[in-house]
């Protein structure tokens, strides 16, 4: 990035936050969109059971402790990736 000018470090700055609010709001998605469907099947009230109240809440725990352990992995794998690239270890 130091090869880059400051116009060029605030575009790819940019991009790189788009990316990442781009890539949350397809996890929320996911995670919303995946847990209701597995959750929520009684429609008769406007209020959630106990129940589906009880899945949600771990539906959407294990899904973002899956998220972050596949982010856990991808930092590892790309650290390891650098450091092959440096000659490292």
């Amino acid at each position: 990035m130091d090869q880059l000018n400051y116009k060029e470090q605030q575009e790819f700055t940019k991009i790189v936050e788009d990316k990442q609010l781009n890539d949350f709001m397809r996890l929320y998605t996911s995670l919303v969109d995946r847990c209701f469907n597995d959750c929520v099947n009684n429609f008769t009230s406007d209020k959630l059971t106990d129940r589906e109240e009880t899945c949600l809440n771990k539906c959407a725990e294990k899904f973002l402790k899956h998220s972050e352990r596949v982010g856990q992995r991808f930092q590892e794998q790309n650290q390891q990736l650098m450091n092959q690239m440096r000659g490292g270890k």
